[in-house]
């Protein structure tokens, strides 16, 4: 039975009395009252306090009477006499309801702005000595909470090794504020430590301070730790068990996450919202489509369906599926639509080829009145790169501005691949030089827009900038730069990137960089130095290859290179049309309609067809 004790700074006596309330009335009578320690003149002064009245009984606290005649005045002159007896809870105040200080044993408060406040402390105040002034774990907590909710994880761990000097016992809610700094920090270490801890207050049993060691440790990519604690754990919760899985998915290893949520459901756990989402995020970073919908299955069985997270999880799922229109059907069926499920179903259509769809649903986005937020920008952007949709993007474009989204990286970045795919290659520029920070992205999107339009020297002297600020080279770099070169037509300074890229740069050579570099020979007819590229890769040449080698024997019109790159083509991707095609035009331009015949034969029995055309004005 829990109750708050009452007291007094001299003396504090608690006696014990049982109460029984009488029938049809309201009024309780003291049947037995133990006043064996009551002594001398004490006996006339003490009341007996009632308080958490249950079945018939309670708990009486007995105080000296005198205790609630003393008034302000007295509590703050003893305040200032000994400040060591009182908790300072100004630090880190959040209600003004609560106290500024509060006794340690009596647990009487004081307000610095109360009614009865003397007017003497507020000028005395600023002399009491800080240092007598213990601060309580609540006025810590609080402060580190208000610095983990603002962003600030690392004053918050600073303020925990504070409040440990002071020989404080953090609670379990403080264990909690620190462990998701460590997590959003990815401080491994600090998380160690304050693990440690944990174990020396005997709190890593405790249900939300397990989780959010796991949650710690998954961030930091230790699930082998993560496990363990999860072992250690007495009693396993839905809470507990979705952030293993979470963890595992977060790390990459959604196989792990299912196979967690299958002995979740042997040990008959209901799972949740959280967990069918974390699920789903599974399957689409797996592509596995089987699990997805029997996952989504269940989701109907449980009536979740309508709920907002999973159904932009289920859509976002189906997209990385391929299956975009169950995607479309599940965002249909969401009686509530918010950006993240506009997003993901826009970035569907734009990953499959739909731009125009994906400009539609955006369009059909802002009447219902749903504000974009960055990611909605990127995937517009590259649907009108893809459509050529030059005074959409344009528009779209004032209204990054508007929304002061201009400085994000991965928006500039779009901006300038739109503006160079529509042909504006200045305004790619104007964009590029707008640009307050730039990464990777931004680089290779001005690299490959010069390629583009055939500035072959600007192409260069970007490069050359890039390595002078230092900024980050990567295989996606050199991709774009050799792209760019062989749109040029620069094959010296094509072959002298591909052969500087491993031993001065320290980028590894992948099949698209092979590509890059055949498609580089092969456009400027040099066909046998392109084979003999591809007969010295480290690795098995992949279709990407054949295809670049295919499309070169195409534009000049080499037979049996042609067929020698279409066999092996072919064999590694039998469901891609343009092998068949490719094929089929280099021997009716030679003139061997019959083998050209037989080409299309072979891909009518295939059952592989061309995706049609569409152009469209503007």
């Amino acid at each position: 039975m829990g109750c708050l004790l009452f007291g007094m700074i001299d003396m504090e006596l608690k006696l014990s009395a049982v109460f029984q309330r009488n029938a049809g009335s309201k009024r309780q009578k003291l049947l037995s009252f133990n006043h064996s320690q009551l002594t001398g003149e004490g006996k006339q002064d003490f009341q007996a306090v009632c308080l958490n009245f249950q079945c018939g009984r309670a708990l009486v606290l007995v105080q000296p009477f005198s205790c609630y005649k003393r008034d302000r005045e007295q509590l703050w002159q003893h305040l200032f006499l000994d400040p060591s007896q009182w908790w300072d809870h100004r630090f880190g105040k959040a209600n003004p309801r609560y106290p500024d200080f509060k006794h340690k044993k009596t647990e009487e408060a004081l307000w610095i702005d109360g009614r009865s406040t003397p007017k003497w402390v507020k000028a005395e105040l600023p002399a009491l000595s800080l240092g007598s002034l213990q601060r309580s774990v609540y006025s810590w907590t609080a402060r580190i909470s208000s610095y983990v909710r603002a962003g600030q994880e690392e004053k918050a761990l600073e303020l925990f090794h504070k409040m440990q000097k002071e020989s404080l016992q953090p609670d379990t809610y403080t264990f909690v504020l620190v462990l998701k700094a460590c997590s959003s920090l990815k401080a491994l270490d600090e998380g160690r430590e304050v693990h440690a801890k944990v174990i020396q207050c005997d709190s890593e049993s405790n249900i939300f301070v397990g989780s959010s060691l796991i949650d710690m440790y998954a961030r930091c990519g230790r699930m082998e730790d993560a496990f363990r604690v999860f072992k250690n754990m007495p009693t396993h919760d839905v809470v507990v068990w979705n952030s293993m899985i979470a963890g595992y998915v977060k790390t990459g290893q959604g196989y792990k996450a299912l196979k967690f949520f299958q002995e979740m459901q042997k040990v008959k756990l209901e799972p949740d919202a959280l967990t069918f989402v974390a699920l789903l995020n599974a399957c689409a970073s797996m592509a596995t489509l089987e699990e997805g919908r029997h996952l989504h299955l269940q989701v109907v069985q449980k009536g979740l369906e309508a709920n907002l997270f999973i159904g932009s999880a289920l859509v976002d799922m189906y997209v990385k599926c391929g299956i975009i229109e169950d995607a479309y059907r599940v965002f249909c069926n969401l009686q509530v639509h918010d950006v993240v499920s506009w997003s993901s179903m826009i970035t569907g259509y734009v990953r499959y080829g739909q731009g125009e769809k994906a400009l539609e649903l955006f369009h059909q986005m802002q009447k219902e009145q749903v504000k974009p937020d960055s990611i909605t920008f990127v995937s517009v952007l590259n649907a009108c790169a893809s459509t050529v949709a030059l005074e959409t993007g344009r528009h779209i474009h004032a209204q990054v501005l508007r929304k002061g989204l201009e400085s994000d990286i991965f928006v500039g970045s779009s901006l300038i691949d739109m503006y160079a795919k529509c042909g504006s290659i200045e305004d790619a520029c104007k964009v590029f030089n707008n640009m307050p920070f730039r990464n990777a992205v931004s680089w290779n999107a001005m690299i490959l827009g010069f390629g583009m339009h055939g500035l072959g020297k600007n192409t260069c002297q970007m490069f050359e900038q890039m390595c002078q600020e230092c900024a980050e080279l990567n295989d996606a770099t050199f991709v774009c730069l050799l792209a760019a070169f062989s749109f040029t037509g620069l094959v010296d300074n094509g072959c002298c990137c591909f052969e500087s890229m491993t031993p001065i740069y320290g980028i590894s050579m992948k099949a698209e960089h092979y590509s890059c570099m055949v498609d580089l020979l092969g456009r400027s007819g040099c066909l046998d130095e392109a084979t003999s590229l591809i007969r010295t890769m480290w690795c098995p040449p992949h279709a990407c290859v054949w295809r670049a080698l295919l499309c070169s024997c195409r534009i000049h019109g080499n037979v049996k290179m042609g067929e020698l790159a279409a066999k092996h083509l072919l064999e590694l991707d039998p469901e891609n049309a343009s092998g068949y095609v490719l094929m089929s035009n280099i021997y009716a331009v030679a003139g061997n309609w019959e083998s050209a015949h037989n080409v299309q034969q072979l891909r009518s029995k295939r059952h592989v067809y061309k995706q049609q055309g569409c152009s469209c004005l503007r």
